[in-house]
């Protein structure tokens, strides 16, 4: 009996130490950016774009990268969302869920999951060298998609599969289809957990360098069309960082602190709403 019970006072004290750890790195990273960036950051700084010689110390914003990571990110997440909102109904068992393909799909996604972004870079970089395309808004949100689609695909197929059976059970004895249960029914009733995978996805899209660098491009201009080049936050905070001139590497941390402070507000936002929905779930 005390051998229990110190065996549960020792993982007890392992599990806060491991959220300490956790929520001391945040604090700490959070702290840190705000300590170096805070002081750069001034109103004209997000919301003008680069004046001539920028990264040389002088004047202008960050705007143009502000609007190219929510244009990059955004569009990724919404295709992304309608992409695997249907590979992961079609995995569920009223499709494919039985079958040996289901485990072939899932295995998949994982691996892709897995795969750098720099490979999905270099990936749409070839393509896009073979059919003629520049780099561009259009290239970076369809590689950015690829990226984006295993982690919402698999954070959905497992939300669904939590879904109780009865619940679709009784849809189905009142005539509905399988399209119909699985559009009115299943997805009402994981509207909290589709949030928190499209969140997933926006974070992994909106804070990547690596796949937008050979595909979007980068300029000093807010992109009017699909095949203009965008810049993004990521890639301007390395730049930025990369110049010998210590005023340009302190707007770089001003820059990643509207990086944090984009996800942060997505973060809140996205749980207030998750709250908002679960009226639809059956408990």
């Amino acid at each position: 009996m005390q051998r229990r019970k110190t065996e549960e006072a020792v993982f007890k004290g392992l599990m806060i130490a491991s959220v300490s750890i956790v929520a001391a790195g945040l604090l700490t990273i959070v702290a840190v950016i705000a300590w170096k960036g805070v002081p750069a950051l001034s109103i004209g700084m997000i919301t003008q774009t680069p004046k001539g010689g920028f990264y040389l110390g002088k004047e202008g914003g960050i705007l143009n990268a502000i609007v190219g990571s929510l244009y990059l990110a955004g569009g990724a997440t919404l295709l992304a969302l309608v992409i695997s909102l249907l590979v992961a109904l079609f995995l569920q068992r009223e499709y494919i869920g039985k079958s040996r393909w289901a485990g072939v799909v899932r295995l998949s996604l994982d691996v892709l999951w897995g795969v750098p972004s720099i490979v999905y870079g270099a990936f749409g970089f070839v393509i896009m060298v073979y059919l003629g395309m520049r780099a561009s808004l259009l290239g970076g949100i369809i590689v950015l998609t690829l990226l984006e689609i295993p982690i919402m695909a698999r954070a959905l197929d497992e939300v669904l599969r939590a879904v109780p059976r009865e619940l679709k059970d009784a849809s189905y004895a009142l005539g509905t289809t399988r399209l119909e249960t699985s559009l009115n029914v299943v997805t009402r009733q994981v509207l909290p957990g589709i949030l928190t995978a499209v969140l997933l996805a926006f974070g992994r899209g909106i804070g990547d360098a690596a796949s937008v660098l050979f595909t979007a491009g980068y300029t000093d201009r807010i992109p009017t069309s699909l095949l203009d080049p965008v810049a993004s936050l990521p890639l301007a905070i390395f730049f930025q960082l990369g110049t010998p001139f210590p005023e340009v590497q302190a707007r770089g941390y001003a820059s990643a602190v509207v990086l944090l402070v984009i996800v942060l507000l997505i973060a809140v936002g996205s749980r207030v709403l998750s709250r908002r929905l679960t009226k639809y779930v059956v408990k």
